[in-house]
């Protein structure tokens, strides 16, 4: 099935991507603008994207590794998660 018909990007050419990246570094984050590097294109309109998100979501190697999850935050004050600037260094 076509996802992308700007690019001409299947199911089978995301899922193809995917199971590559996961093969080549177990791990990789895997994105929509890896997927569409590694397949040597670029996204134009973007009005796949819901049905390229949903294809990638399939697709079991799609995985966060467990070394990996809770990254964000963990462990961090809320001083920390502004980047350490202090609330008068901050936009309004």
């Amino acid at each position: 099935m076509i996802v992308c018909s700007c690019q001409n990007i299947s199911d089978r050419d995301i899922h193809a991507a995917i199971d590559w990246m996961r093969a080549a570094d177990a791990r990789t984050i895997i994105t929509p603008g890896k997927i569409y590097h590694a397949l040597g294109k670029a996204a134009d309109c973007g009005g796949c994207m819901p049905l390229f998100l949903q294809t990638m979501r399939s697709n079991d190697n799609l995985e966060v590794p467990m070394e990996l999850r809770g990254l964000r935050g963990h462990g961090q004050t809320k001083e920390q998660r502004n980047e350490g600037r202090r609330k008068g260094h901050r936009v309004p």
